[in-house]
This record gives C-alpha cells, sequence and structure tokens, in this order.
C-alpha cells in the first residue's frame, strides 16, 4: 500500500506524488496538523483556516475515487518521523510519497521522516511539483545559483523552450480500502478563526482556483502588463494564495497562459508574458531559498548589510502595524492587510520601503508582521521582497531608489478610489488634497485622521547616510534623484 503525505499541494489534479503514488497500486493520504511548528513560523490564522477549508475540500474529492484521507497530529515537525512510522506500521504501508518542500526546518524534517522509514525498510519518495526546475539544476557557469532575475530568466526560457513541464493525470478510482476518511478540523489550536467576510473572499477548493486561473488567462491577462500596478482595478490575478497552499500549480498556470499567447512565452500579449515573468519570479526566490540558506535563518543576503543601524523605534512601528502612520496610501494598504489578509503587490513594494527607508526600521520586523497576516504568505517570496525594498537582498533595488509614497499615491491611486475605499474618514477630501496631508495645514486632524509620523524628505537623507555609511559603500555618492 502507498501512502501520499499532503502538505502544500492540496489538490488532486497536477499533483505529482499523488498521482506517482496511485500509480503504484493502493493509496492513503495524510495530512499532519503541526500547531506548534505553524506558529513558530508565523503562519497567519488566516492562511491556516484556509489550509483546513482547502483540505475538507481535498477530502471530499478524495473520497470519490477512494483515496481515504487520515488526519494525524505532530505539534513540532520533529514528531513526524514518529507519526508517520507509526502510521505507516499500522496500515503496511510499503513506500511513502511527498512532494518536495524547500526552507532549512522542511528539508530536515523530510530528511528525518526519510531516514525513519527507510530504517523500517519502507521506501520514501520526493517529487519536483511546487517548482518548475528543480533546484541546482539552473545554474551559472561555475555552478552557483543565480543572484540576478534576469539571467536566471533567461536560463528559465531556454529550459522551457526545449522541454515544457507536462501537466500529470489525475488519479483514477480505486477499489475501497476499508478505511475510513478522518474529517479535518474547522480550526488549528492557538489560531483565531478569520471573519467571515475575509472567507468569503478567499473560497477554498481546486475548482475556485481553476475559475480564477481560467478567468485571468480568458480576458483580464491581456491588460495585466498595464492594470496590475492600481491597486483600485481588477488587474491581478488573485491566485498567490491557492499557488501557496498548492491547491492549483505553477504547471497549470504557465501552460493556462500559454494557451492564452499562442504559445508564446517572449512574444505576443505583452500582458501574458509579463505574468509568465512572475511565475518565473516565484521560482527564483525558491532557488534563492536553496542556495543561500542564510535567508531562511532571518539574515540579510547581502552580508554587509547586517552591519546598519537600524532603529529601534516601537512607536513608529506599531503606527505601521496599525494603520496610523498619517500617509494615506501606506494606512490604506496596512488596511487592505489586515481585514482580507493580502496586499496588493506594488503597495507591498512601497509599504515596505516606507518601514525600512523612511522609519529606517529592520526589514525583518516588516517580514514578520507580513507572514502572521498575509493569506499568501511564503517564506521565499516574502523574503525576497523584504529584502528587495530595503536594499538587503539578491537583486535588490539600490539602496538609494527610495519609493516617495505620495507620489506612488498619485501616479498609481490618482482619482484615490483605493484610498477612499480604506479610509472612509478622509472621503471628503479632493483628490489632490487626498493624498498628501501636509497640503491641509491640520485638517486631517479635524477629520479624526493623524498627521504624518515623519518628514519624508529628512527621512530619506537619514535613509540614504545609513547605507552610504556601511563599510563596502564608503566614498560612493548615490546619483540625484527627482
Amino acid at each position: 500500500m502507498q501512502l501520499i503525505w499532503l502538505r502544500s499541494d492540496l489538490r488532486l489534479h497536477d499533483n505529482t506524488a499523488l498521482s506517482a503514488a496511485a500509480a503504484r497500486g493502493p493509496t492513503v493520504a495524510v495530512y499532519l496538523l503541526s500547531p506548534e511548528q505553524w506558529l513558530e513560523h508565523d503562519d497567519a490564522p488566516c492562511k491556516v483556516d484556509f489550509w483546513l477549508r482547502n483540505l475538507s475540500e481535498l477530502r471530499s474529492a478524495l473520497d470519490e475515487l477512494n483515496i481515504p484521507l487520515l488526519i494525524r497530529k505532530a505539534s513540532r515537525w520533529e514528531d513526524a518521523p514518529k507519526v508517520l512510522l507509526d502510521l505507516c506500521q499500522q496500515l503496511k504501508i510499503d513506500a511513502v510519497h511527498v512532494n518536495e518542500e524547500y526552507g532549512i526546518h522542511e528539508s530536515r524534517r523530510d530528511t528525518a521522516v526519510a531516514q525513519a522509514l527507510k530504517a523500517q525498510g519502507i521506501d520514501f519518495y520526493r517529487y519536483l511539483d511546487q517548482l518548475l526546475f528543480k533546484p541546482g539544476t539552473v545554474l551559472t557557469r561555475t555552478g552557483t545559483y543565480y543572484q540576478v532575475f534576469s539571467q536566471f530568466r533567461k536560463v528559465c526560457y531556454e529550459r522551457l523552450h526545449a522541454s515544457l513541464p507536462r501537466l500529470v493525470t489525475a488519479p483514477a478510482i480505486q477499489a475501497p480500502l476499508g478505511i475510513a476518511s478522518d474529517e479535518p478540523p474547522s480550526r488549528a489550536e492557538g489560531f483565531d478563526t478569520p471573519s467571515d467576510s475575509l472567507r468569503a473572499l478567499w473560497p477554498a477548493g481546486e475548482a475556485e482556483a481553476r475559475r480564477r486561473l481560467e478567468t485571468f488567462t480568458d480576458a483580464q491577462i491581456d491588460y495585466y502588463h498595464s492594470e496590475r500596478d492600481f491597486p483600485a482595478k481588477p488587474g491581478t490575478s488573485r491566485l498567490s494564495a491557492y499557488l501557496t497552499a498548492g491547491v492549483i500549480s505553477p504547471r497549470q498556470c504557465l501552460h493556462a497562459a500559454l494557451q492564452s499567447n499562442q504559445s508564446e512565452f517572449e512574444s505576443g500579449k505583452v500582458g501574458a508574458v509579463t505574468w509568465i515573468n512572475e511565475l518565473l519570479w516565484r521560482e527564483f526566490y525558491k532557488h534563492i531559498l536553496v542556495g543561500y540558506p542564510r535567508v531562511s535563518r532571518h539574515r540579510a543576503f547581502r552580508p554587509e548589510t547586517e552591519a546598519l543601524a537600524w532603529r529601534d523605534a516601537p512607536e513608529d512601528l506599531l503606527a505601521w502595524q496599525e494603520a496610523r502612520t498619517g500617509l494615506p496610501i501606506i494606512d490604506a494598504a496596512m488596511r487592505q492587510l489586515l481585514e482580507t489578509g493580502w496586499m496588493h503587490n506594488r503597495l507591498r513594494m512601497v509599504v515596505a520601503m516606507f518601514l525600512t527607508k523612511n522609519l529606517l526600521i529592520d526589514w525583518r520586523e516588516g517580514e514578520r508582521f507580513f507572514m502572521r497576516h498575509l493569506i499568501d504568505g511564503d517564506l521565499a517570496a516574502n523574503n525576497g521582497g523584504w529584502q528587495w525594498s530595503s536594499s538587503t537582498g539578491t537583486d535588490s533595488a539600490p539602496y538609494f531608489r527610495i519609493f516617495n509614497p505620495l507620489s506612488q499615491s498619485e501616479k498609481f491611486d490618482a482619482e484615490g478610489v483605493f484610498i477612499r475605499h480604506w479610509l472612509p474618514q478622509i472621503n471628503g477630501m479632493n483628490k489632490k488634497d487626498l493624498h498628501n496631508r501636509a497640503r491641509l495645514d491640520g485638517l486631517f486632524g479635524v477629520m479624526d485622521y493623524p498627521s504624518p509620523i515623519v518628514n519624508l524628505s529628512t527621512s530619506r537623507e537619514r535613509a540614504l547616510a545609513a547605507f552610504k555609511n556601511l563599510p563596502s559603500r564608503q566614498g560612493l555618492s548615490p546619483p540625484e534623484l527627482n
């Protein structure tokens, strides 16, 4: 008998390990509840709730194939070897199948499980599934992992042209095993249940994920390039949560994008090409996670930036976390995060750069806060994005590139539609004044909205000085920026 150990792959279709297990013989599925580990990893309550809701949907789909889904508890991942070994011996399992996960703790967990099982004669098979390319196979000529995305992307395009990853067929119905499925819990220990309004924004199940993908690639993808930066427009796919939980695969996304673009990667519809690039950015950060393990340990990718003199400013940090900075675009973005478990990607960069540059607060504070609130929180992507914005990471923004929240607001939310939605207390302002509190000489205060907690000009100079004073940057002057 075969066992498929489900993790971040909560789907029936195009699931490599599940299909491989079912092809070898009668199959049982298992999912481990690990609430202590999830808390330690700062997983958001809405993300854990999303996992459990998708698990319930998947159980129904597996039941139709006579594949039982069992739920077991391993509060911490170090408990996983014993829990899985006990289950394997109870069910007389011949082999366990998993889709690879990345990160230091995940790798150690899987190695420990494999050793425990193999010691008892049980095989352990790992499969490439949540990526298009296995980490370690896309390398520079000197055998190192790429540090620059454009170079990584070029090699990926060459590989994809030569051999496009195929979609995996779903398992067939198997004969009943006489094993009853377990009911997934409705909540995990230590995690609050999100609001009904947040849950309604993120329906569970493969059918919803595939519906979103089809809707996006049928129509919206044509405008993705021109509309993706405008938070008030429905310009993005809203698939990130489903990709993170593995409710849909990157292969399915890639095939759908290619189908909408006559199988072209680098030509044809600009929107489709741009979206495929975003899939490769996701790929890139996962490879970085494997190639440079220090980013899994809360370390800066660029070691010299560990010497940065970050400010210890708990009141400023709290104002940022609670959407009380007095900068409307920042506060509106943070409200979106707090209420929906998601933030528009352009705004993720804007609020991250504001925290790390204008407030000069350590990027790790922002990275942790995002993980604790994002329904699509992914270690590799979240870390990559924060280190890019704070100029500590691979392929990062030059340290002298500091987004101005006011100009970003005026450029990407010119009519103030997004700001007005999330900050109704300033709805009465005209669109010119809406972006800039400083023009109003205290009127915002009357409207129960705070004054800016920082001067954008002087704080920018403070950030430039802090970065310029790093040992590796002595004597370098940043160019003048508008």
